[in-house]
């Protein structure tokens, strides 16, 4: 019990860990959809690997889709009239485009079922360290490489990271626990608005992720699902709860 429930804890603090500093920035941005959008296009090459190639190159095919969208999202940013309807219709077309193609799979409605949120009690271990390495060499970047850059080129290096990390995440978690954990604790950091925002994001989205995975353990439920529910829960009521700040600092 303790090696299940600590592996899907541990890979949880793991995606909570950069995806809090891209919800920050995305909500920032007020571009919220990206993450679904981008996790959707990269759920797509997923989905023509399982068709086409038995699952083989599952990896690149999603990380090549995934960067495709990010790039396509940046250079939007500065050719369309509304950034936010042209992820909406990224999304549409990825989602669309996974029901299309996992609708000629034998097992597509498994598949789709993962692709939008797995069962991480029972990720291995191997998969969580690998993720990790991935995350800490893209939070390097981020640090020391994307503060001094500027213009496009640094809209294309936030894009292009953020498309390699919602790779790793929707392969391992699927896309709707990836934007729970980008978008909710950051969120709710940002309503209260007290101390670090990005520490504040952390500390919120590991106490919902302990609860969460405790609950879906205890009660049998999936505990991907369990892990949106609650964490849209918690961003639900404080938006009800909390005043809006007349000033929101969006620093780390």
């Amino acid at each position: 019990m303790i090696d299940i429930l600590l592996s899907a804890f541990l890979l949880s603090v793991v995606l909570l860990g950069i995806h809090s500093y891209f919800g920050l920035e995305i909500i920032k941005r007020g571009i919220i959809f990206t993450d679904l959008a981008i996790g959707q296009m990269s759920a797509l090459g997923a989905a023509l690997s399982i068709l086409f190639f038995d699952g083989l190159f599952i990896y690149p095919l999603s990380l090549a889709f995934a960067l495709l969208a990010g790039l396509g999202i940046a250079i939007a940013s500065k050719r369309t009239i509304s950034h936010e309807a042209f992820i909406g219709l990224l999304y549409a077309f990825g989602i669309s485009g996974v029901f299309i193609i996992l609708s000629k799979s034998a097992h597509g409605t498994e598949m789709f079922d993962k692709l939008m949120a797995s069962d991480i009690l029972f990720t291995p271990w191997p998969d969580i360290i690998e993720t990790a390495i991935i995350y800490a060499l893209l939070g390097l970047i981020l640090v020391f490489v994307y503060p001094r850059m500027k213009g496009f080129w640094k809209d294309t290096l936030f894009f292009v990271s953020f498309a390699a990390t919602v790779t790793s995440s929707v392969r391992l978690a699927g896309v709707l626990i990836v934007f729970a954990l980008l978008v909710a604790p950051a969120y709710v950091a940002l309503r209260i608005n007290k101390g670090k925002l990005l520490l504040t994001a952390w500390i919120i989205g590991t106490g919902v992720n302990i609860i969460s995975i405790l609950v879906s353990y205890n009660l049998d439920l999936p505990t991907g699902y369990t892990l949106v529910f609650f964490h849209a829960l918690l961003a639900l009521s404080v938006s009800i709860l909390f005043p809006i700040k007349q000033k929101v600092e969006t620093s780390n």
